[in-house]
């Protein structure tokens, strides 16, 4: 088979060099093409000489095309993967320190809750942007697989606005299955799940072992896990409340709610800094801080190391190769996929992206219909939306009233801030991302001459969270060096969890 893949935000060395290897194990395609696109030449650089020296390494007669020409990659592609951070670290470091001078506490910060609402105002119109040369460039019909956060919002606007066919995918689900499955002392393929919600807040509503339903066992299995029960507080009181186990890891869901994260001294009962997505503030900066920084310094020790095999029985639990695999192949693939709602959860709105079961051939993506949520769920999951879909309005026609509302409306947020609190931080989030908000120069004007004035509410400044810790240097993380360059290369930065402390 012959067909292009490219990859938009290549200079992702987790990301990236593992779903090409995904990609490359599948064995119809060893003669596609692959291009490599991102605005940093060295990232780019780096990242296309490991990835060209595991397809040497395997034999394969593919040379990645490595270029800053967007366009140019794009070209006659017939599957796209987005794996941007726009804005990079130090914008994703302002998306976390500015709320937490106003108290609001993020473990993560990239799907919802402040940091999230501004990571959607800088992605948004890019990925516009990049609709708009795969529509003119790329081949009829290309699909585009968005790994990019915040996930739901990206995807939501793409396929709204963008006119390109969107996909967001993502491995939360495949997390929390293992885990039920050890709670329940079996195999993960022993268990049998259908999940259902919006990305980051899907729920396991149907668990099932050999037909026997098993969601009923869940609570008082997770309460008696030695490891669980301590690093899954959040997502276990969650379960005791609401009925049903949540796709996202602790960190994650405790700040998508109103109720664990919103005063400081309560902020440790609900989280344990065994590592960081148990609930760390701003956990995922630092281990994406560490990980850059690790890679950048000891990238000339990743080309000693062994290269990848591309192994048919060694792929990585992303959905994305899968997709491409079944489309091309006509090999049934089932996972979990983000799309528009179009009456798949006929109690969330029809205009959302939802997270649910699908099937992938020769036929295409095909979603079966799930039906009502449990009404807790669909009610945890209609607020959140009601912030996604504000927020992709606000990127889109550059509304800061709505990008204010939607922090407003958002649940940790509306819970730790009141309105002049919230309108203030929005004008501090807008200034200091003003290199990456073009289409907020108006709005951007007007709060500079705001806080200008001076007389502002009070914040805490330097205050840092009420769970930090300090991010490693390089020479502290060459005390470890298989860690460090696991972390440095891994996609899903929270798969290896050790032990509650």
């Amino acid at each position: 088979m012959s067909f292009k893949v490219a990859f938009i935000g290549a200079g992702s060395i987790g990301f990236t060099r593992g779903l090409l290897k995904d990609l490359l194990s599948v064995p119809e395609f060893h003669n596609i093409e692959v291009a490599f696109t991102d605005i940093n030449e060295r990232n780019l650089s780096m990242v296309t000489q490991l990835c060209q020296r595991d397809i040497d390494a395997n034999g394969l007669d593919i040379k990645i095309m490595a270029t800053t020409d967007r366009r140019e990659a794009l070209r006659d592609a017939r599957y796209v993967f987005n794996v941007v951070r726009i804005g990079g670290l130090e914008a994703f470091q302002l998306d976390v320190d500015i709320p937490l001078k106003y108290g609001v506490d993020q473990c993560v910060g990239d799907t919802l809750c402040a940091g999230g609402i501004m990571y959607g105002q800088r992605g948004i119109p890019v990925m516009l942007e990049f609709c708009k040369d795969i529509r003119e460039v790329a081949e009829p019909g290309c699909l585009l697989l968005n790994y990019a956060n915040p996930n739901a919002m990206i995807t939501w606007a793409c396929n709204k606005y963008g006119g390109v066919n969107t996909i967001g995918l993502c491995h939360g689900v495949q997390g929390g299955h293992q885990q039920i499955a050890e709670v329940l002392g079996l195999e993960q393929d022993e268990v049998d799940i259908i999940c259902a919600g919006i990305n980051h807040q899907t729920w396991y509503i149907q668990v099932k072992h050999k037909g026997e339903d098993m969601t009923g066992k869940l609570l008082k299995a997770f309460e008696e896990h030695p490891v669980y029960s301590k690093t899954e507080k959040v997502r276990i009181d969650i379960l005791r409340r609401f009925g049903y186990y949540s796709t996202e890891s602790n960190g994650h869901l405790s700040e998508y709610l109103p109720w664990y994260r919103k005063r400081p001294d309560e902020i440790m009962d609900w989280i344990d800094l065994g590592t960081w997505i148990n609930g760390e503030t701003g956990g995922y900066l630092r281990v994406c801080t560490e990980g850059r920084n690790w890679f950048e310094t000891d990238f000339p020790n990743w080309l000693k190391e062994e290269p990848r095999k591309f192994d048919p029985n060694d792929r990585s639990g992303e959905h994305g190769s899968y997709i491409v695999e079944g489309l091309e192949t006509g090999r049934v693939y089932r996972g979990h996929f983000n799309v528009v709602n179009n009456g798949t959860i006929t109690n969330l709105p029809d205009d959302a992206i939802v997270e649910v079961p699908g099937y992938v051939d020769y036929n295409g993506i095909s979603i079966p219909k799930i039906g009502d949520l449990p009404l807790g769920c669909a009610a945890i999951c209609n607020a959140s939306i009601s912030v996604q879909r504000l927020a992709v309005e606000a990127a889109v026609h550059a509304d800061d009233t709505l990008l204010r509302q939607a922090m407003m409306m958002d649940p940790l947020v509306g819970a730790v801030c009141n309105p002049p609190e919230i309108w203030q931080m929005v004008d501090e989030m807008l200034v200091a991302q003003e290199q990456w908000l073009p289409q907020y120069g108006e709005a951007i004007a007007k709060a500079k001459e705001r806080l200008a004035k001076g007389n502002l509410i009070p914040t805490r400044e330097g205050y840092k969270g009420a769970a930090r810790l300090k991010t490693k240097t390089v020479e502290e993380m060459a005390q470890d060096r298989q860690a460090a360059t696991e972390n440095a290369g891994a996609a899903d930065k929270a798969k290896k969890r050790p032990a509650a402390e």
